[in-house]
């Protein structure tokens, strides 16, 4: 029985024959050139649908087992991780580049979060959202580590999931002043993920040993 391949970024669909790829397209900022490029390739081997995904990716679905190498070396273009075990996706709204709401540059501190971190190995899955105002349209507060501006600064959250388990994220820490700062809290619950025994996501870890402890550990007094 076929299954997905996460080396090849191809996941299995309904018919279990044909697969989805969806190259990265970090924050779903993406030139003219790129697309066109993902269009000629859907034409070239009649993909069965283009679909802009929840992660801000354009998927690629329908495609042969056999072809997906030539796909993919058609795109020329990495992979987005959308299946196993690492970071999935950074989801960045527009922030202050474009959106009049926006109070903080989300799509500034999004891409360097999505550079660092993107496909990094973890215990289990994890996305994030960075958002630049409290209207939250990347979804921050339903994500493993969700990032809002304020008029303050940054407030972090941690443990949100949109899933089978829905889950509102708790707030780490409020009116983080820097992009820095915040670069740097979000390091440290990474690095603290990566060494915890528990392998669940940061929301069922949290409601285990409450959000002060995880603090108290992610942080320090």
């Amino acid at each position: 029985m076929k299954k997905d391949i996460p080396e090849k970024g191809a996941i299995l669909q309904r018919d279990r024959e044909t697969y989805a790829i969806a190259p990265h397209i970090p924050g779903g900022i993406v030139n003219t050139a790129t697309l066109r490029k993902i269009c000629d390739v859907a034409d070239k081997y009649n993909v069965q649908a283009v679909k802009i995904t929840s992660a801000q990716r354009i998927a690629l679905v329908g495609i042969k087992e056999e072809e997906l190498d030539v796909v993919w070396s058609d795109l020329a273009e990495a992979p987005g991780a959308a299946i196993g075990l690492c970071v999935r996706s950074v989801k960045i709204c527009p922030g202050t580049s474009y959106c009049k709401r926006g109070v903080q540059d989300s799509i500034s501190l999004g891409l360097k979060l999505d550079s660092i971190y993107h496909s990094m190995e973890l215990p289990n899955k994890l996305k994030m959202g960075v958002s630049g105002c409290l209207v939250s349209c990347a979804e921050s507060a339903v994500k493993d580590i969700g990032i809002m501006g304020t008029n303050k600064g940054w407030r972090i959250m941690v443990g949100g999931n949109a899933g089978a388990r829905p889950r509102i994220a708790d707030i780490l820490v409020d009116d983080v002043k820097t992009e820095d700062e915040a670069l740097e809290i979000v390091a440290k619950i990474i690095a603290w993920y990566k060494n915890s025994p528990n392998h669940n996501r940061l929301g069922r870890i949290i409601d285990d040993m409450g959000i002060d402890n995880f603090r108290r550990e992610v942080l320090g007094d």
